[in-house]
């Protein structure tokens, strides 16, 4: 079966052959909620405050076309590795004006849907400016699952909370980044800022019949999502911030050897490499001291800078989405 007509994510490690690559897209809020914001630094929330209501190409023309050049080079990453590489198209006129006081985003594909086994989930996601986030990839999503043995669901859309709602209602809320997968089990985040209870519990009511074991990690109320403070390299490997986690590290990866980070390094994305396959891994060079204990175990690291992608709160595993990664 070739990689056009197969859908399937294995774990967090298998080989990485078919990838959805994000596009570089924000328009920032008219109504900004620093209650959303409190995961990014300072100067990310005041440029918010700022800066309300634009595009961020037109606020920041030239860190935009940095931005951009990211995706480029990590695009020619992935290919050199032999990865397909399919990317998310940019928001029509209609798509950003459709409530531009929540502002838009198309700059993650990890979170708006993602890939369990062969089962294909539209997320529900939390902040009301990515609400919408999936819509520049069903074209794609439609065009990957028409003849692919696949399940293609969606997650409930969340309902309409109160203005002084800091909480945004009870959702469901369920976010790609919150979900790492290792073969059968699987690994939901909760933190208070994306996936909640009830997001959790839909999505375990929709893989338990199905064999899987989905379990619930609390974790650091500054931490947006599960892959900013867990990244699960290759069998028996991870990268950890011991420090997020409220009930301890997950008993399905406790006895894997870390390598431990800051809360600090966390925020700033250092677990949010990618694994193309147990051999090779991608991160930022600003995290080489974390590169070079990785490559002590076996695995060639691979750079890329992702400075201004992750001033937006996501970096490699945020900015892709594995449609096809099995042995």
């Amino acid at each position: 079966m070739t990689t056009s007509n197969k859908i399937f994510v294995q774990n967090e490690f298998a080989p990485l052959k078919k990838v959805v690559l994000a596009a570089s897209e924000f328009g920032y809020p008219v109504e900004v909620r620093p209650e959303d914001l409190r995961f990014l630094d300072e100067a990310a929330i005041e440029d918010s405050a700022i800066n309300k209501g634009k595009d961020y190409s037109e606020a920041h023309p030239e860190i935009q076309a940095q931005w951009e050049l990211e995706r480029v080079n990590l695009k020619k990453m992935l290919e050199k590795h032999g990865v397909e590489v399919v990317e998310a198209r940019k928001l029509t006129d209609a798509e950003k004006q459709f409530n531009p006081k929540d502002g838009y985003a198309n700059f993650f594909t990890r979170d708006p849907f993602f890939v369990v086994g062969n089962y294909v989930v539209e997320a529900a996601m939390r902040f009301l400016h990515r609400r919408h986030e999936v819509w520049p990839l069903r074209d794609l999503l439609w065009k990957a699952v028409e003849k692919a043995d696949c399940t293609y669901v969606s997650a409930p859309f969340p309902q309409v909370a109160p203005a002084d709602d800091l909480t945004l209602g009870n959702g469901s809320f369920i976010e790609g980044g919150d979900v790492l997968v290792l073969d059968k089990h699987v690994l939901v985040g909760n933190s208070g800022l994306a996936s909640n209870d009830r997001g959790f519990q839909w999505l375990s009511k929709l893989l338990s019949p199905l064999g899987y074991t989905v379990e619930q990690v609390r974790f650091h109320p500054d931490i947006l999502h599960l892959d900013c403070a867990l990244g699960l390299i290759k069998p028996g490997l991870m990268v950890v911030c011991n420090d997020a986690f409220l009930d301890g590290i997950p008993a399905v990866v406790k006895d894997w050897t870390p390598i431990h980070v800051t809360l600090e390094e966390a925020s700033n994305l250092a677990t949010n490499g990618l694994p193309l396959s147990q051999e090779v891994y991608v991160t930022d060079p600003v995290f080489k001291h974390i590169g070079d204990q990785i490559e002590q175990h076996g695995v060639t690291v691979e750079y890329v800078d992702f400075k201004i992608t992750r001033s937006f709160g996501g970096s490699f595993r945020c900015s892709t989405q594995p449609l096809l990664r099995c042995e």
